[in-house]
């Protein structure tokens, strides 16, 4: 593996005291990743409640299993990412079922729609939450403040040029999240269909 490919040093070490079994590295895993995991699971399943579960389930499972983490697949930001999806999908797929099944409004149909509309949503907060701060900056002044690229560049500092590039990568970002394929945020070696 090229030096370049090499996983980053905190998600090798980070996997290796879990695997020993440091409660502290769960401590430490959970201060970094608690706001990620408790969001996405909120964004899938619209409900604080629920992603209080998942957030609990998450960090059990990585604990229980540190070795399920392959610092060789990716960063273990999007490993803790995809995870949280996946457990928050199949929440609100038997959540969702469990309700059909006792009578409730709505098709099987209506359920994919609602579950793939919010994993796109997860998708895209995970996206903006992992770009460079600089495009995140970008977009947040054109989208909340409904600047265009002239303004974002005098409000940045930057020139028209590089707003216009910022805002363009940005986009391009923010339009992966229609991606079925793949988790939020997750590398080639993490994907599947939700």
């Amino acid at each position: 593996m090229a030096k370049k490919d090499a996983p980053p040093r905190w998600d090798r070490k980070m996997q290796q005291r879990l695997a020993r079994g440091e409660a502290a590295a769960l401590g430490e895993l959970y201060d970094r990743f608690a706001s990620l995991v408790h969001g996405l699971a909120h964004r899938v399943l619209g409900d604080e409640h629920a992603a209080d579960g998942i957030t609990r389930e998450v960090f059990a499972h990585v604990w229980e299993h540190p070795d399920a983490y392959d610092p060789k697949q990716g960063p273990l930001r999007s490993w803790v990412a995809t995870l949280t999806h996946r457990l928050a999908v199949q929440r609100l797929r038997a959540t969702e079922t469990e309700a059909l099944a006792q009578g409730g409004r709505g098709s099987t149909e209506e359920l994919e729609r609602k579950v793939r509309h919010a994993s796109v949503a997860a998708r895209a907060d995970y996206i903006v939450q992992s770009m460079p701060s600089p495009l995140r900056a970008a977009l947040e002044l054109a989208y909340f403040q409904r600047r265009d690229y002239r303004q974002t560049a005098a409000d940045l500092g930057v020139t028209e040029d590089e707003a216009r590039r910022r805002l363009r990568l940005g986009l391009q970002l923010l339009a992966t999240a229609h991606d079925t394929g793949a988790a939020p945020g997750a590398p080639p070696g993490y994907g599947g269909a939700a």
